[in-house]
């Protein structure tokens, strides 16, 4: 029999007897004051039911999705391109030539065509073997033919940004860093810890801060995410130092501070972030968004924060899976995220590096679909594009995006889809000219239901082949060993009224130069060259053609020549 500490057994046995009822009675509290088990959902996700969807990857930076939900990844270290289902095997679908991947370099960011399925275009922002960062584009169908759309973005082992993404407005963002020279950032006169916006083809776009730059924000020290909100906001993740990460709003023409500010510095000379952590919780890299919720993957601080943009504190997730690189909201509605274990410094498990993903949350009972989009309208409309917009709609769980469909004709045909926007806006481009269509807007909540259409507009496009109602068809005229004569470059007016003036541009393959040209007034930016008309060859009555010419240099063997010849006028 035990004892008490008395040597007592009737003392135990009362002891005994007094402690089981105030036993019972602590587990009865227990019970009363343990919070109901639910799901963890987090801005719209149900983090609880995440899984990984894919293994095998080496070093993935960025996750571009095309129109069939599945996703293209790029591989950093091996300047591979990978297409990735849930459930299956990666498949290498491209390899990009010319990469250097050393320590933070090497193939970083992916962006698919907002109008892929009538381009198939597919653009890749590298550090490349010339020693510069570039960003070029392809096509799966002829992966090795790439174009250089860009160049000249000072490089280093750390500090190259690299992500890049399409806006709402449908034009190109592109992130950099300083490469490792802090001097970069606040000089307007280099591309290199900028926020940069460009047209598809690399040009400059009107609406730009600075006259003929592509500069859109500047002051970073190394951006590596990039997102916008359902209103058509930027926003943007930076690294900091040694004190202070940051999540900034990006305005055209903001000042973000580096090398003055790290974090918040209260200078009115320069824009304050809307988040910081410290450089140990986070070195966020990758970012999304989703239901007035911004999502941005930490590197060393090994978790996803979610970021709720209507106040509150962040809340971090994920943390079990290591590094996390990239995220994005997929066509599927689930949160797409990437580790980074087999960067060099992280701690790889065998199935590493992987894709993890995360359902919306839903409950069971959330069966109230999103109100209808309203006042649905087009504006600038062309030859090949129209920008769609219209009013957001409202939901009790919270609106996840909007599908864009399309019908052809005044009349008949049926709606299909044929793009997604976060944002009240959509560029629909790819059209024929002369043509008319019908658009309508429906919305997505995060529990997979879809609003009622939207009122319908017809589109009609103007005439003319290409955008601004002009043409540009190229001929090699002759080639030897290290150049080349382009002539003659015919330019036709392909509208239906007079043209006061024309404006082609084409991509110079690496390490071309022109030499000389006659008949326009041409304009080096990197590869890109711009080809303005004379005095004498401006003006274009409908149908009516004139030329001009070009000679370059290559290097030796060679046998490369431009392309992407694009003609716009008024």
């Amino acid at each position: 029999m035990l004892t008490s500490a008395s040597g007592d057994p009737v003392k135990e046995s009362v002891m005994r007897a007094r402690a089981v009822p105030a036993l019972i009675l602590a587990l009865i509290a227990l019970v009363i004051s343990a919070p109901e088990a639910r799901a963890q959902v987090v801005g719209g996700f149900d983090f609880t039911r995440a899984e990984v969807s894919v293994t095998g990857l080496q070093v993935p930076w960025a996750l571009a999705f095309l129109p069939d939900g599945s996703a293209l990844v790029s591989e950093r270290n091996t300047a591979r391109v990978m297409r990735v289902r849930p459930g299956q095997t990666p498949v290498q679908v491209a390899t990009v030539n010319g990469v250097s991947a050393s320590g933070e370099s090497g193939l970083l960011g992916l962006a698919v065509s907002p109008s892929y399925a009538q381009d198939g275009w597919v653009y890749a922002y590298f550090t490349s073997s010339s020693g510069d960062n570039r960003l070029v584009r392809f096509q799966l169908s002829a992966p090795q033919t790439q174009t250089v759309l860009f160049s000249g973005v000072p490089s280093a082992t750390i500090h190259d940004g690299g992500r890049i993404a399409f806006g709402p407005d449908g034009m190109l963002y592109v992130a950099t860093g300083d490469a490792g020279n802090t001097a970069n950032a606040q000089n307007l006169n280099t591309p290199a810890g900028k926020i940069l916006r460009m047209t598809p083809t690399g040009g400059v776009p009107s609406g730009n801060p600075f006259s003929g730059s592509r500069v859109w924000s500047y002051g970073h020290r190394n951006v590596q995410g990039l997102a916008w909100d359902s209103q058509g906001r930027m926003y943007a993740t930076e690294f900091g130092q040694n004190t202070w990460d940051e999540v900034n709003q990006i305005v055209a023409g903001g000042n973000y501070g580096w090398p003055t500010c790290e974090g918040t510095c209260g200078n009115a000379s320069f824009r304050d972030p809307i988040v910081t952590w410290t450089t140990a919780q986070s070195s966020p890299s990758g970012l999304a968004y989703a239901n007035n919720t911004l999502f941005a993957a930490a590197l060393r601080g090994q978790r996803l924060w979610a970021v709720p943009l209507g106040g509150g504190s962040p809340v971090a997730e994920l943390q079990s899976y290591g590094r996390l690189r990239a995220v994005a909201v997929g066509p599927d509605g689930w949160l797409w995220v990437t580790t980074s274990n087999r960067d060099g410094r992280g701690t790889p498990v065998a199935q590493d590096d992987r894709v993890i993903r995360v359902p919306p949350a839903t409950t069971g009972t959330d069966t109230s679909p999103p109100t209808a989009p309203g006042n649905l309208a087009a504006a600038g409309t062309t030859a090949t594009a129209t920008t769609l917009s219209w009013t957001a709609s409202t939901d009790n769980v919270g609106v996840t995006g909007y599908d864009v469909l399309r019908a052809p004709g005044a009349s008949g045909g049926s709606f299909t889809q044929v793009g997604t926007s976060a944002t009240t806006s959509f560029a629909g481009t790819g059209l024929t000219a002369n043509t008319t269509y019908r658009f309508q807007v429906r919305a997505r909540d995060a529990a997979g239901n879809l609003s009622p259409v939207s009122n319908t507009v017809t589109v009609t496009t103007t005439p003319g082949g290409t955008t601004g109602g002009c043409t540009a068809a190229a001929t090699t005229q002759t080639q030897w060993n290290n150049g080349y004569v382009i002539q003659p470059v015919t330019v036709t007016n392909s509208g239906t009224s007079a043209a006061t003036g024309w404006t082609v541009t084409f991509t110079l393959p690496a390490g071309h130069t022109v030499t000389g040209s006659w008949n326009a007034t041409l304009t080096p930016s990197g590869q890109t060259i711009t080809a303005r008309n004379t005095g004498h060859n401006g003006t274009l009555s409908p149908g009516q053609s004139t030329t001009f010419g070009f000679q370059a240099s290559r290097p030796s063997g060679n046998t490369q020549v431009p392309s992407t010849y694009q003609c716009t006028s008024p």
